[in-house]
Parts: structure tokens; C-alpha cells; sequence
């Protein structure tokens, strides 16, 4: 009887590490960039967090997300979280309750007394930071894990900068923002008030610093020309705001017209709401869909009954009050236009809203710097100015004004600050290719509605300064981290492993995801197809 047919292969021969000559196509797994991490000003790791938050282990999510930014109880109430505008579970149903999430990280850790690390080394340099507002408070954090001896000084009372002077207490309870930056201070921060820097360049020397990092806020308020009486009340809205937080608060009168259409100007609105006026009337000379405040905040007023001219700017103040108002048109570029009609409005203080300016008076002395149009031009890659180891960010630098931008500034200064005075030059990472929607499975998640946090009901909010904005609670936050789709990342779900009909995927033990042997794989791709978050690419054999 003959033998049976067969063919032994060499290992070393190409046909041994292919499954047949049909697998044009081989899996590959992937790491792809998240839409809510690329989008954070703050560069967090949002999706790395959400990771340790769905499995209930907050401690850990929180100690992954200070690594990026210190302060998530305050961002977590002040944020824009224009993270959620582009999550990809937005396509399913709503996006994750990012900013929810970590505001219950950043009130968890406060109540349960969580602190920094303590850093591993010292090396003996000197940084200064001018200014404890978020940018400057932001720096001196991560300097200080990086070893440096950080002195931050502050012109005012109290550290915070324009979140304590220019967010109103319902919507940053100072408790918790003066938490947030006391935990700094117990780093090894050295934090010195009602200290203001009139010359960088001498201060510097006198105190053998090695570098600095300026973020000084923008304080001064910009103003129009309004002709008015000597009997108009004309006040600014920075000031209004500042007052709040001393012990006498302003007095607005029944009838407080704010002119601007920023979120500084529906700030004040609800403020003068909340201190008894009657009437609290917004002039912008734009319509809503022009206007730059952001629209959750807009429609928040609108429930306060804060009114709104819409399409109007202002003339003049006469006696007693009386404004005159000239309604505008847009034109076919969307600039206001007079039209020559006028109306009167009665109003006890008229507030100007227009913007803010920084006082870049300390640094008449140091060279290299340039300026334009009221900020300091820095390298948009490091942060530094035209004078060697002088780095800014914030309000000083040409950047949209908000605390998140102000918060990843601070910390890439403060990397860039570190590189510096170690004498290296810190290359940028190659990025991920981006986790779109299209590359996901969304047949493996189930329907599950967004949580909305509980809001203050309209009689006390406009009675009261508390908070407006709850918190979720524990059981609510698991449940909205673990609607987060890990988008571009494996997350270990077992799908690859399951639906493979060859064996060919290998498990490599919790954390370690999976590989593929090749030697089984004949390149059907199911399991690219059925993976949930797309981290699986199929890319073409060689040869």
C-alpha cells in the first residue's frame, strides 16, 4: 500500500510563515488618537482616565489625570469641555459626560484628601512664575514634580487670578478653587501675595532665578467712548466682578444694562440678578448666533430672566440714567451697521463688558522681548520669548482667553522651562492617526442616554450665589465613564479573540492586549470588522 501524500515545510521558508497563498491582507493592531484627547486645550489624556473611572477605580483615574492638569474640580465646573463636542459617541446618541466625570474625580479627591506625589528629585534650579491664576499655578505644578524650586508671585490677595476675580461664585465656589490651589502650595510651591513685580529683568537678578515664566492675567478693562453726564453711573465689568469676592459688594441699582456680548458680560448680567435688580438688560450690537458667549451659558440667563437687545449698541448716557440705543443691521459680511433709529432704555448703572487688557508694564527692561496688539509673541512650540529662559502664556500670549487654554500653557511652558534648563530640546511626538466614527463597530454598544447633572431651581439661583450646577454621584459617574467607546484603542473586550475561526489571536494577559500569530491567520479580517473601537487596521502583505 503506497504512503500517504505530504509535504514537510522548512520553518525558514517563506510558504511556512503564510496561512496559503489567498492572504493578500494581514490584522494589525493600532493605537489611534481619540477625538476628545485631540481636542483638549489641557492636553489631557480624557480617554486614558475614562479607563480607571469605568472600572470604579477613581483614586487611579485622578492620579491619571493630574498628571495633565492639577485642577479638576475647578475645570470640571469653568470648563467649555469642547471635548464633548466632538466625541464620537455625540453620532450614537449624546456624548459622554466628560466634563461631569471629572468634575466627581476632582470633588472625590477633595473629600477624600488626595495629594500630589512629592517629587523624586531636586535639582537645585530656581524658577520664577508671575501670577497664580490658572496658567501661572498650572506651571509652577508641573515644575515642581519636575524637582525645581518654584516661587510664584502674586499681585493680589489671593491666588486664583481671573477664576477668582472674573468667574462668579455660582459658578466656582472659592472653597473649591481655594482647595484646588492650596494643594499646589503643598507640593513645595512657595506662593507670595500682594507681591507685585514692577521690573522682571532686576527681580531675576536680586533673586538668582533661572528662568521664569510670565501669566499675569488680563486685569484691565477695555473701554469705550460712551459721551454720557457727569450724573451717569458707568462701571466695568472686571471691577463689578473683583468686588464681588471683598466684602463690600457693588451697588447696581434695580435697573443694570451690560454692554457686551461675551461670557464676561452674561456674567454680570446673572450677577446683578442675583443682587437684587430687577432688570438686568444685555446690549450687544450682534444677534445670538454672532454672539461669542457660549450658548449653554446664554440660555442659562435667559432662565434667570436676564433680557437681551439684541442688534443694538449704545450712544450715549444721559442724565438720570436714560441710554440711548441705536439698532443695528448685519450686513452681507456680517458686520453691524447703523441703521438711524434710536430707542431710550432707563437703567440705575450702565457695565461695560468689552474685553480685557494685560499690564505688560514689567518688562520694560528685558530685551528680545516683541510685542503686538497688547500680548507677548512667544514660539507657539515652546512657549518661550525672544529673550532667552523668559517663557509666557496665558492672557499675556496670543491664544483664545479661557482657563483650559491657560492650563495647557502653563503645562507646556513648564516642559519646555525643564528641557531648557537641563540644555536639551524636546522633540514632539508623532501623533496617532485619528479614532474617526467610521472606523468603529457600533453594533456592540447598547443605547445609553446621557446623565444630566442637577440644577439649581430658578428662585434660588437668582436669590442666592450657590452653586448652580450639581455633582453626579458615584453610581451616576461609573455609569457615564463606561458609556466612553475607548474610540482607536483596544480596550481588551475579547471580540478579535472570539470571533477568530483560525485561533490566530493570542491573549497576553490583563493590560497586555493581544498579538497575532500569523502562522494560523489567513487574513479574512473579521476581526477588524467586529472590533469595536477600530483598533485593528488590515494592510497589504509584501511581495
Amino acid at each position: 500500500m503506497d504512503k500517504p501524500f505530504a509535504i514537510t515545510l522548512d520553518p525558514g521558508s517563506s510558504l511556512a510563515n503564510k496561512t496559503g497563498s489567498w492572504r493578500t491582507e494581514r490584522p494589525v493592531y493600532v493605537d489611534r488618537l481619540p477625538p476628545c484627547n485631540a481636542q483638549c486645550p489641557a492636553g489631557e489624556d480624557i480617554q486614558g482616565w475614562l479607563f480607571h473611572a469605568e472600572s470604579g477605580d477613581y483614586q487611579t483615574a485622578w492620579r491619571h489625570l493630574v498628571r495633565d492638569n492639577p485642577f479638576p474640580a475647578i475645570m470640571g465646573r469653568v470648563c467649555y469641555h469642547s471635548c464633548e463636542g466632538v466625541c464620537n459617541r455625540g453620532k450614537l446618541d449624546a456624548a459622554v459626560g466628560i466634563n461631569s466625570v471629572e468634575r466627581f474625580l476632582g470633588d472625590e479627591a477633595l473629600q477624600q484628601g488626595w495629594a500630589f506625589d512629592k517629587p523624586a528629585i531636586e535639582t537645585g534650579r530656581r524658577v520664577l512664575v508671575i501670577g497664580a491664576g490658572p496658567s501661572g499655578m498650572s506651571a509652577a505644578y508641573h515644575l515642581r514634580r519636575a524637582g525645581h524650586a518654584v516661587t510664584v508671585m502674586e499681585a493680589g490677595p489671593l491666588a486664583g487670578g481671573m477664576m477668582r476675580f472674573g468667574i462668579p461664585k455660582y459658578r466656582l465656589p472659592r472653597e473649591v478653587l481655594d482647595a484646588e490651589m492650596q494643594r499646589v502650595v503643598d507640593l513645595g510651591v512657595t506662593l507670595k501675595l500682594n507681591t507685585k513685580v514692577v521690573d522682571l529683568a532686576q527681580t531675576m537678578q536680586d533673586d538668582g532665578y533661572h528662568a521664569a515664566f510670565l501669566a499675569v492675567g488680563a486685569h484691565i478693562a477695555k473701554r469705550a467712548f460712551i459721551p454720557a453726564k457727569d450724573s451717569s453711573r458707568i462701571l466695568d465689568a472686571v471691577s463689578v466682578l473683583r468686588s464681588m469676592d471683598g466684602e463690600a459688594q457693588p451697588m447696581l441699582g434695580r435697573r443694570v444694562v451690560v454692554y457686551g456680548g461675551g461670557n464676561t458680560a452674561i456674567d454680570v448680567a446673572r450677577t446683578a440678578r442675583r443682587l437684587g435688580a430687577t432688570e438686568a438688560v444685555i446690549v450687544y450690537r450682534r444677534t445670538r448666533e454672532k454672539m461669542p458667549a457660549h450658548d449653554f451659558e446664554v440660555e442659562e440667563a435667559l432662565q434667570e430672566g436676564v433680557m437681551v437687545k439684541w442688534l443694538s449698541t449704545i450712544q450715549r448716557a444721559g442724565d438720570d440714567g436714560a441710554l440711548t440705543l441705536e439698532k443695528m443691521v448685519l450686513d452681507d459680511k456680517g458686520h453691524p451697521q447703523p441703521t438711524g433709529e434710536f430707542e431710550t432704555l432707563e437703567a440705575d448703572s450702565l457695565v461695560l463688558a468689552l474685553g480685557q487688557d494685560v499690564d505688560l508694564s514689567l518688562l520694560d527692561r528685558v530685551p528680545g522681548l516683541q510685542m503686538k496688539d497688547g500680548v507677548v509673541q512667544v514660539d507657539p512650540a515652546t512657549m518661550m520669548t525672544g529673550h532667552p529662559g523668559l517663557f509666557a502664556g496665558g492672557d499675556m500670549v496670543p491664544a483664545e482667553r479661557n482657563v483650559t487654554v491657560a492650563v495647557g500653557h502653563g503645562k507646556k511652558a513648564a516642559r519646555h522651562i525643564d528641557a531648557w534648563l537641563r540644555g536639551v530640546t524636546l522633540e514632539a511626538p508623532a501623533k496617532h492617526a485619528p479614532a474617526s466614527f467610521e472606523r468603529l463597530n457600533p453594533w456592540y454598544y447598547s443605547d445609553a442616554p446621557k446623565t444630566l447633572r442637577p440644577q439649581l431651581d430658578i428662585a434660588r439661583r437668582t436669590s442666592s450665589f450657590d452653586e448652580v450646577q450639581g455633582g453626579l454621584s458615584a453610581a451616576n459617574a461609573l455609569f457615564e465613564a463606561r458609556r466612553c467607546l475607548s474610540c482607536g484603542n483596544c480596550f481588551e473586550c475579547d471580540n478579535c479573540y472570539g470571533v477568530c475561526p483560525d485561533n490566530a489571536v493570542i491573549k497576553l494577559g490583563p493590560g497586555q492586549r493581544f498579538r497575532f500569530n500569523y502562522d494560523y491567520c489567513k487574513g479574512c479580517g473579521l476581526c477588524a470588522a467586529e472590533c469595536p473601537c477600530g483598533a485593528i487596521d488590515m494592510v497589504r502583505e509584501e511581495g
